[in-house]
């Protein structure tokens, strides 16, 4: 499928999840070739009408180059022509004329198995975590940008900008949004705890923001820590295990997301030659500053091999960093930090057709490209499902 076409269909998904009737298009999914019966079946036990609707949205991007204009006749065929105008508007290209097409699953010998023997290959769609709370769930801001002085943490001069940006951007994508104001550690891991353990079990999601300095520390999970404002650092891995399936039974299954501008390290990456395709664009002049300070070690043999055994399975968690691992974070004095007015731009921009994995690639590779000094973003990924914000 073309990617404009693809566009289309995830620009359209919300209008397609409230006015599709799917029980007309079943039959003539399977005699024009783009689903087979089982396919059909399945589609059909996706649940309501709603949820019908979507994962055959979320089936059709994988059935080949003529699936788009099929379906566009399809509907044209079922009294639905308001839709298939929407997703051509939407495709901002002319359909191509549809054609009847063969797009059955193929029948492939595979070497190790018996001669005769064959094995049925179907490509499967990958699943979406739905959003359908309004709000679609909570989004703690942790803002610190004013340290103790015996810490010799400087102060965050931006990050209110940053701080600011996030508040409008989650809230436009339906979250229901809390900042809290340079906490001491103390005083985060409450504001942590008290979110995870309220109750998630009406929404469909929750995601916490961490802008402060931090820190390279022993972990299991999680790399990197972050400081109170009394300069005392928690890990991330514990922020992130206070919302896991154990500690939060009314968030499980449900996607949990961290994003967390702070420094990994205190290395300075200069980066390498590039080809001339490569990114380029330099960052604006201005005051640069990084959230590093020097290595930690945590007390109490927090790698023990045994310890690890002992952890929750963290899934249906991502954990976004503002840069890789061990190096430092810069951030503008005027305008905020590279990651978040790059996060902040890409989710303008994107989050009505993109998911956030590939949102997360176009922030990395925006940041790789600035400066003298070189930041790469990065994640941990544990999601079991495709993730696209709640666009209206």
């Amino acid at each position: 499928m073309e990617v404009a076409q693809r566009r289309a269909l995830r620009r359209g998904r919300a209008r397609l999840v409230e006015a599709l009737q799917v029980a007309p298009l079943w039959d003539p999914l399977e005699e024009r070739g783009l689903f087979t019966r089982t396919m059909v079946e399945e589609l059909q036990s996706a649940g309501s009408r709603g949820d019908q609707a979507r994962q055959l949205v979320i089936d059709l991007e994988t059935r080949g180059k003529q699936a788009f204009p099929v379906f566009l006749s399809i509907l044209r065929d079922t009294g639905q022509g308001d839709l298939a105008d929407m997703l051509i508007k939407e495709c901002e290209c002319p359909p191509v004329s549809p054609q009847l097409v063969d797009l059955r699953p193929v029948e492939l010998d595979l070497r190790g198995e018996k001669r005769n023997k064959k094995r049925l290959i179907a490509t499967c769609a990958c699943q979406v975590y739905e959003l359908k709370a309004d709000p679609c769930g909570h989004c703690l801001i942790l803002n610190n940008v004013e340290f103790s002085g015996d810490t010799n943490l400087s102060t965050r001069d931006g990050s209110n900008v940053d701080c600011k940006k996030l508040e409008k951007r989650f809230k436009s994508l339906h979250f229901d949004v809390l900042i809290r104001h340079d906490l001491k550690a103390q005083e985060m891991v409450s504001e942590l705890q008290k979110l995870a353990q309220r109750d998630h079990r009406a929404l469909d999601c929750c995601i916490v923001v961490i802008l402060s300095h931090g820190c390279q520390m022993s972990h299991n999970q999680f790399p990197g820590g972050v400081y109170g404002t009394d300069g005392k650092p928690i890990p991330i891995e514990k922020i992130v295990n206070y919302f896991n399936g154990s500690n939060c039974p009314s968030l499980r299954g449900k996607p949990k997301l961290f994003f967390i501008q702070a420094c990994g390290g205190e290395q300075r990456d200069r980066g390498f030659p590039v080809d001339s395709d490569s990114p380029s664009n330099e960052a604006p002049g201005g005051s640069l500053e990084s959230d590093a300070t020097p290595f930690r070690t945590l007390s109490g043999g927090t790698d023990e091999p045994d310890a690890v055994a002992s952890l929750p399975t963290p899934s249906d968690i991502l954990v976004s960093y503002s840069t890789f691992p061990g190096f430092v974070s810069w951030r503008d004095a005027s305008r905020g930090s590279w990651y978040v007015e790059t996060l902040d731009n890409v989710l303008e921009q994107h989050a009505r057709s993109e998911d956030l994995l590939n949102m997360l690639t176009l922030v990395a590779n925006a940041v790789s490209g600035k400066g003298r000094y070189k930041q790469i973003p990065g994640h941990f990924n544990f999601l079991r499902k495709k993730f696209f914000f709640m666009c209206k």
